[in-house]
């Protein structure tokens, strides 16, 4: 059986920041910044505060069948909310979306070259 690799993104608002946890976020930012976010096995979370208190994490994890893809999100889930409370972060509105790179369309240059057989 083949891997399977997924991408999974957990998007929330952060809820009920003091201004400490807030203070906090804001110096941490440049480390959480959406120009850096990459899907990662620990997952990366990115932010701006400036701009409104929503936040995305990344994940990248694999399984073996397509209905693997459902634990991976389930896993992503709980560890995005494990990070949150471990640091007494509230949130509200969490959601996920899950992709299976197996099942995603080919780009321009990967149709290109499966059709020369490069």
């Amino acid at each position: 059986m083949t891997t399977r690799t997924f991408r999974i993104m957990v998007r929330g608002v952060f809820d009920g920041l003091t201004d400490e946890q807030r203070a906090e976020l804001l110096a941490a930012a440049p480390a959480h910044d959406v120009l850096h976010a990459a899907f990662t096995r620990e997952g990366h979370l990115s932010y701006d505060l400036s701009a409104r208190a929503a936040f995305t994490f990344r994940f990248l994890d694999e399984g073996e069948a397509e209905k693997d893809i459902l634990e991976a999100t389930e896993r992503a889930e709980q560890s995005a909310r494990d990070w949150l409370t471990e640091r007494g972060y509230g949130c509200k509105n969490l959601r996920s979306q899950a992709e299976d790179l197996s099942q995603a369309p080919l780009g321009k240059r990967q149709r290109r070259a499966a059709a020369t057989g490069r």
